[in-house]
């Protein structure tokens, strides 16, 4: 609704028809989650863009910002939204000097508000513009490019443009037509360590799926065959329960007010679940009221009745044997108040390891993490700098979801198509190019969303560089861990057309005709039940 500069009811009617009805209650929960923000002083990724787009068209600040950059250059600019765009024009008013980066065949992020809209109407934004298409490719053969090319000429609209490369030979991409998911996992398997047997390394190879659930009848297949394998979409560092406890805790002592963070680290505190969270919370005084918030600014709500001096100075009430583990909360947070970032985080660890450990298995891998924390606080000066390019550019991964040591340090990579852009593999294997899987059966209501899949399929079958396959299971069960064989035939993907078809080399895996299949002797159990039911047929 924001980013995209939507009515509400518009969003709901075309994005969750079935939330329609209660547009007032959205409304009013909206509402009170804006309120609720400015009264602790804090913003979300949304109001970061909001308030530069103000900062802009404010008279005193406007100019000010506006001139302080000679050039502007936007990497990605297909993955741009409205407000993104609102924030460019204002910053180029007055200076066209402004260079976009972008590819229309990669806009696929529109569940997020992104519009293909700015890099396809980017002249009509910016008069003058001159557009310089890059259509050599540097990364996959011609095949596989001729295969991409052919997909995306039935797109509605886009730049016109046609991909070609100086590596003109290559294998053609392969259309693998199977049974059913349970053959596509096994021959999937096959190919696999049939190319790595061919030196094509695990981590040289990447399998591709729409949505994530895709891959979970072949990730058991790998784990039966012992084939090590990552899947890209977990959580992030940022994401962590651990990380997200300590920031909790660092966040406290930068914004008092901040209800959330406190929410998060008083049930840190041995016995003080929700219900006494919120008590505490009260009895602190982190909530303001809306009298209190409309004349005073977050930084003077910090300085009168700090929720830090409570906590102090206050006897709270708390459940029974809570007292002494409170305490040494209350007083790591007086220590770590006014030390360096890295002092304020080794701090913090004294009293979190032993929390962690208490509700976490898997403590020392955790710890690793909390440790890189204190090394990467280590370069800064303060701590809101800190929190705030942690919050904004964090780190990709954690150690707490890392696997045991590989031999080999070999792997397979497991992608969906939307966390894999940008990146290559030599091979690239892409399953389940069923309609209703690709394109998404949630994604074919308009013309729009039909050409956003269109765009995703193009996004895979650009990863990669030597060889490609496209796997088609041919039946779906409609019980997949039940009972029962009831099942339906899929089309394939509308995207392969006649055309992208005659451009790929085609496997059919299964044959039903009664002269493929070769003679089986009949076993004696069966030869003994057919004399049986012969005797009993007989006069």
């Amino acid at each position: 609704m924001v980013n995209a500069r939507q009515k509400l009811a518009d969003v709901l009617e075309m994005s969750f028809p079935w939330c329609a009805s209660e547009v007032e209650g959205i409304r009013a929960v909206f509402r009170a989650y804006i309120e609720r923000k400015r009264d602790q002083g804090v913003l979300d990724y949304d109001d970061l863009l909001l308030h530069w787009h103000a900062l802009t068209r404010a008279d005193k600040t406007g100019d000010v910002v506006v001139g302080l950059f000679d050039h502007i250059l936007v990497d990605e600019y297909q993955d741009t939204n409205i407000a993104q765009l609102d924030i460019l024009r204002e910053m180029r008013r007055a200076n066209p000097n402004i260079t976009v980066v972008g590819d229309d065949a990669q806009a696929i992020y529109a569940f997020r508000a992104a519009t293909i809209r700015n890099i396809l109407d980017f002249a009509d934004h910016f008069p003058g513009a001159e557009v310089v298409r890059l259509e050599q490719n540097y990364r996959s053969t011609t095949p596989i490019l001729e295969l991409a090319n052919t997909v995306m000429e039935a797109a509605a609209e886009k730049h016109s443009k046609r991909l070609w490369t100086e590596r003109s030979t290559g294998t053609l991409p392969r259309l693998v037509t199977c049974l059913d998911e349970t053959q596509q996992a096994d021959v999937i398997c096959k190919e696999i360590l049939d190319q790595r047997e061919h030196g094509i390394t695990l981590r040289q190879q990447a399998v591709l799926f729409r949505t994530g659930h895709h891959s979970d009848l072949l990730e058991v297949e790998l784990a039966r065959r012992n084939i090590p394998f990552v899947k890209y979409g977990g959580l992030k560092f940022i994401e962590t329960a651990h990380v997200k406890d300590l920031l909790a805790l660092l966040r406290i002592l930068e914004n008092p007010l901040d209800e959330m963070s406190w929410f998060r680290a008083l049930q840190l505190v041995d016995g003080v679940g929700p219900s006494h969270a919120r008590q505490l919370i009260a009895d602190l005084g982190v909530r303001r009221g809306p009298e209190a918030s409309a004349t005073e600014t977050p930084v003077e709500l910090r300085r009168v009745e700090s929720p830090l001096l409570t906590l102090q100075s206050k006897s709270l009430p708390l459940p029974s044997g809570s007292t002494e583990h409170f305490d040494a909360f209350r007083w790591t947070m007086r220590e770590a108040a006014d030390l360096p970032p890295a002092a304020q985080i080794d701090r913090l660890r004294q009293f979190y390891e032993p929390v962690l450990e208490r509700l976490h298995e898997n403590a020392e891998a955790r710890i690793r993490d909390l440790e890189q924390l204190e090394q990467i606080a280590s370069g800064y000066t303060t701590r809101r700098e800190f929190i705030t390019d942690l919050t904004l550019d964090p780190p990709t991964s954690s150690g707490d979801f890392a696997g045991p040591p590989l031999l080999d340090d070999d792997y397979l990579i497991l992608s969906t198509i939307h966390s894999a852009k940008g990146c290559e593999w030599t091979s690239v294997h892409v399953i389940h190019a069923a309609d209703g899987n690709i394109p998404s059966d949630m994604a074919t209501k308009t013309r729009e969303q039909i050409d956003e899949e269109r765009r995703l399929f193009y996004v895979a079958l650009t990863r990669a560089k030597d060889r490609l396959a496209v796997y088609f299971p041919l039946r779906y069960y409609f019980r997949r861990n039940g009972r029962g064989d009831a099942h339906s035939y899929a089309k394939l993907t509308r995207f392969l057309t006649a055309e992208a078809k005659a451009l790929m080399e085609h496997h059919v895996l299964y044959d039903h005709s009664a002269e493929t299949l070769e003679p089986v002797a009949v076993p004696a159990t069966s030869q003994s039940v057919d004399r049986l039911l012969e005797s009993l047929l007989q006069d």
